[in-house]
């Protein structure tokens, strides 16, 4: 997807104006003015951003709530490393927000470590395995203070290393890159060794995928969480060192990167403006259940597959919902 210029400009003009709202134009209106945080792992230009708060903001729309009317919602972008994590989510904290949005794992590590006395409520996004995290009891009665969207069934992350396998059937050896603390993983079927490679920002990101790539009939599988902020990086990397690499994003996919399998990035953050309503109208985290995904998709970049000198077989182009040429 290509990202058109004039809307990024508009959506970020639209953010500051909405951060910078006087508040005695909001109190004129005679309701009580709701706060939300937002902690994003995506930088705020961003093309998956535009998509995701589009849809956030407009589905809060639809349920009543209008940016400088009834809610005001605080932003921050955490792109770098877990310390940026638990910077801004200490900041967006001490804002005193009714409820926040929280993205990834570490986002979601970060804000419960900061509202230890569990105060806030927090609704949570693309997250693997809240209960493995220790974010929620259980899926069906969360307990705490959060609850939200998982990433995926955690039975589906095997789909990766089958797909790679599939594409690049000459693959024996897989890197798995994952946040610190992730539970997120694969099978060890289909003959071939797994090596899980926690990172923690960039500098990381490069060097454990160059020194990897050494190695002979390697593959890679990324997991998501802090390499979304630095896909371009990962994507220029497996291009670089040949690697043949499946991920968790159709975005991905189009930004370069060979394959993914995965739930579409856009609807959870329209279901989660549901849940914030729900719980700024009253209702508690601990009582909402986690959600996981309804559908999942396959795309294919045969450009990368082209460069790589890999051959996409006909029965896997048959069952992809989407085929970049």
């Amino acid at each position: 997807m290509q990202f058109d210029q004039l809307k990024r400009r508009e959506f970020i003009t639209l953010l500051g104006a909405a951060a910078a709202w006087p508040l005695a134009a909001r109190a004129q209106q005679g309701e009580r003015m709701r706060r939300i945080g937002v902690l994003m792992s995506l930088a705020a230009d961003d093309p998956e951003t535009l998509a995701r708060v589009t849809a956030f903001v407009q589905r809060l729309q639809q349920l009543g709530w209008t940016v400088g009317r009834n809610v005001q919602i605080d932003y921050r972008w955490a792109t770098g490393d877990a310390k940026d994590f638990r910077e801004y989510a200490a900041e967006l904290v001490a804002l005193a927000p009714d409820i926040i949005l929280a993205v990834s794992t570490l986002g979601v590590a970060a804000l419960l470590q900061a509202t230890a006395n569990r105060s806030v409520s927090i609704v949570f996004l693309q997250v693997a395995d809240p209960v493995g995290s220790g974010f929620v009891e259980s899926l069906a009665r969360p307990g705490g203070n959060a609850t939200g969207f998982t990433t995926y069934e955690y039975g589906t992350s095997a789909k990766w290393l089958e797909l790679l396998k599939q594409i690049a059937p000459g693959t024996t050896r897989v890197a798995v890159l994952r946040d610190p603390g992730s539970p997120s993983g694969v099978g060890t079927s289909l003959g071939v060794e797994l090596r899980p490679m926690n990172v923690r920002d960039a500098g990381e990101i490069e060097r454990a995928i160059t020194a990897f790539a050494r190695s002979s009939n390697r593959g890679l599988i990324v997991t998501g969480g802090l390499a979304a902020g630095h896909r371009n990086l990962v994507i220029a990397l497996a291009a670089r060192h040949r690697l043949p690499a499946a991920y968790p994003f159709r975005y991905y996919v189009t930004s370069g990167g060979l394959i993914s399998y995965g739930p579409d990035t856009t609807d959870p953050f329209r279901r989660a403006a549901d849940y914030v309503d729900r719980i700024l109208k009253g209702e508690k985290a601990a009582d909402l259940p986690v959600q996981a995904p309804t559908k999942y998709e396959l795309v294919i970049n045969l450009k990368t597959a082209k460069a790589l000198g890999l051959e996409v077989p006909p029965t896997l182009l048959a069952r992809a919902d989407a085929v970049i040429e």
